[in-house]
């Protein structure tokens, strides 16, 4: 048998101040998302820059925000479309998969936005989740939109640094986060609505063969972001459970960090000096947790 992981606990390291936060507002993002409630925000695609920054996406106002390594938030721009997942190029660009607007563009010092992929030959995506950058510089990212069981049509693509666009698999359960194992053979992908993350085997043709369950999860509404650690191993964040999962590179469970305000924990980036500080988005609560782990994060593209 197994032993169970061992439990870690998060703290909170910012907080979205109240002059950031909407009161009373439905924005059509969360009319839809959140059942036509008012929403404060939605903070969600956690990344780091070289100087130690956290820049964070608010889906549902357009906007994205710097947190400085002392967790004072600094709007970088208020734009409009729906900013979801944000990674940052080796050569410091943002890129950010913008529900509304596909892939776009964003200057992390002046705040302009502008589109870089809004479609695939001439057709719109179902709106896109999140991306990853693999060592060379291609881009793989999810095209979640409403997908599911009832219609289990989610895209995995992959975006590569001389400007191919493939669509990898086409047949997801509300694909999400995604990373690559350590040698870039194997790409892991949340599949929220299957409450799993699947594994597909990267081909050197642009296919992808052998899909399948790496993780089966129960309970809370999924697995959202995924990050890397440096040995290899797998972090899940598990939303709408409030937990954030630690397996090695075999998918045995080792630590469950709990988070400590809201149980929606939606994105993970690792950061410190070390990259043994996981920073945890915790999207209901308008937070942003941190925990300490064992384990160091592997090194982003944009380090590199």
């Amino acid at each position: 048998m197994f032993a169970p992981p061992e439990v870690i606990q998060a703290e909170v390291f910012a907080s979205l101040p109240d002059e950031f936060r909407r009161v009373n507002v439905v924005a059509p993002w969360a009319a839809v998302r959140r059942g036509g409630k008012p929403i404060h925000s939605f903070l969600e695609g956690p990344s780091f820059d070289r100087a130690g920054n956290l820049y964070v996406t608010d889906i549902p106002y357009g906007r994205v925000f710097r947190i400085t390594p002392a967790g004072k938030f600094e709007l970088v721009t208020e734009y409009d479309g729906e900013p979801n997942g944000l990674k940052i190029h080796k050569d410091g660009r943002g890129f950010i998969t913008d529900y509304k607007n596909g892939i776009v563009e964003l200057d992390l010092k002046t705040g302009a936005t502008r589109p870089a992929l809004e479609r695939r030959y001439s057709e719109r995506f179902k709106g896109v989740n999140d991306l990853f950058f693999a060592a060379n510089g291609d881009m793989y990212f999810t095209d979640q939109g409403r997908t599911g069981h009832q219609d289990p049509t989610g895209g995995v693509y992959r975006w590569s640094a001389d400007g191919r666009l493939h669509c990898l698999f086409s047949r997801g359960c509300n694909p999400n986060g995604l990373v690559t194992n350590a040698d870039e053979s194997v790409l892991f992908v949340a599949m929220t609505n299957a409450n799993a993350v699947w594994h597909m085997t990267l081909m050197p043709n642009d296919d992808v063969t052998a899909v399948g369950t790496f993780i089966q999860l129960s309970g809370g509404g999924g697995p959202d972001g995924l990050a890397l650690t440096e040995d290899g191993g797998l972090v899940v964040a598990h939303a709408r459970m409030g937990v954030v999962w630690v397996f090695d590179a075999l998918g045995r469970p080792c630590w469950q960090v709990n988070t400590a305000a809201s149980d929606f924990v939606t994105n993970i980036a690792f950061g410190g000096p070390d990259r043994k500080t996981l920073y945890i988005t915790d999207s209901a609560a308008g937070l942003v947790q941190r925990a300490r782990l064992p384990v160091a994060g592997r090194a982003m593209f944009s380090h590199q």
